[in-house]
This record gives C-alpha cells, structure tokens and sequence, in this order.
C-alpha cells in the first residue's frame, strides 16, 4: 500500500526514483530553490513545504538562526518520509546583528531598502539533508553584498515591481535589484536561496546526484 501524502505536497515528475537513488524531497515551497536545483540538473520527487516558526530568539545570531530552521524544516518533513532523502534551508539577512525580516508588505521593503542602502550585509543561508538512513548533513554559507546608495526614487520603483515580496532583505538579487548591487563576495545562488556548491557535495554523498 502506498503511503499517504499531505495534501500540501506537491509531487513534481512521476514522483519514482531512478534505480538505486533513494527518493529526494524539497523540504520548501519556494520556487526559486526549485530553479536553483534544477541548474544541478535535479527534480524533486515531492516538494513538502515544511511549516515551522521562524521567529528569531531573543539575540540569536544570524547563523544560529539559519541553521536551526534549516534543521527544523528537513526535520519536520522527513517524520512525513521516512527513508527519502530531505533537504530543508533557510536565508537570513542581517545588517550587522541586526536581522531584516521576508517582507510581507511594502512598508517592510522599503524599511529593509533604506537599511541596506549603501551598506555592507550578509546572506547566510543554512543547509541540512537528512539522508535515507536518518544522517544529517548540515552546512551554513555566508555571502558579502554591498547595495549602492538608492535614492528615494530608486527605491519607490523598486517597491512598485513587486518583487520583493516574501524575500529575506527585501530584494531578489536575480531579479531588479541586480541593477543596484556593486559588489558580492561569495556564493551568489546562495543569496538566490541555495548554496549550489555545498548541496551538491551532500546529495551526491546521498547517491541523490
């Protein structure tokens, strides 16, 4: 008998394996990681959103925090799929010690842009695969951006594309905001939302890739 999935997972393909790869699922519901994946030459057999709190503790670090949801989202999803390999990640930007928020409104992004305007910050994005036979594999990347100084104008049209909805920092380096960032020090599909580097040496240590 098969097992019964959650109605929220969305299978992609024909949800089977080739021989001797263990079954793979995205602990996540974002589609840009799907892209990023996809780049590895890699589709899911099921995408499980994993849908945890992720309200950062009183003076948790940006890393402390990525990794912790990281683990927390792979976590929840492989107590749903048992012997897949799951991978769950999470982004956090911070200024400093000071975490921005995914904005959800345009009074965030805007407050996220004028805080990142010209200033130097970090993407940290945590990593963790559980493998098929329950190993975790864990991994944090920190990448350096430097956003130009924007004018009230910048800005205001920023705003009005509408990409920055539900993005840590309130920006999509792949998108607009490409035109308004100098420089980047480090893994850039990391600031997109996924390391690429690092998850590919995981998952072909699960015979995933």
């Amino acid at each position: 008998m098969h097992k019964k999935h959650d109605p929220s997972a969305t299978p992609t393909g024909d949800c089977s394996p080739a021989p001797g790869r263990p079954r793979f699922v995205l602990a996540s519901s974002s589609p840009r990681r799907l892209e990023l994946l996809a780049q590895l030459g890699l589709e899911p057999d099921a995408v499980v959103p994993a849908h945890v709190d992720e309200t950062p503790g009183r003076g948790e670090r940006a890393a402390d925090l990525a990794r912790r949801l990281a683990l927390a989202k792979a976590q929840a999803v492989a107590a749903q799929e048992p012997g897949a390999v799951v991978l769950g990640a999470d982004t956090v930007v911070a200024v400093g010690r000071r975490l921005l928020p995914k904005a959800e409104d345009e009074s965030a992004a805007r407050a996220c842009l004028e805080m990142l305007s010209g200033r130097r910050h970090r993407v940290v994005g945590g990593v963790a695969v559980i493998g098929a036979d329950g190993r975790v594999h864990r991994r944090c990347v920190v990448t350096a951006v430097v956003f130009k100084r924007l004018t009230a104008a910048e800005i205001e049209d920023y705003i009005a594309a509408g990409e920055w909805h539900g993005k840590a920092g309130g920006y999509a380096i792949q998108g607009r905001a490409a035109g308004l960032i100098r420089f980047v020090n480090g893994s850039y599909s990391n600031v997109v939302g996924l390391p690429l580097f690092e998850v590919a040496q995981i998952l072909k240590s699960e015979r995933v890739l």
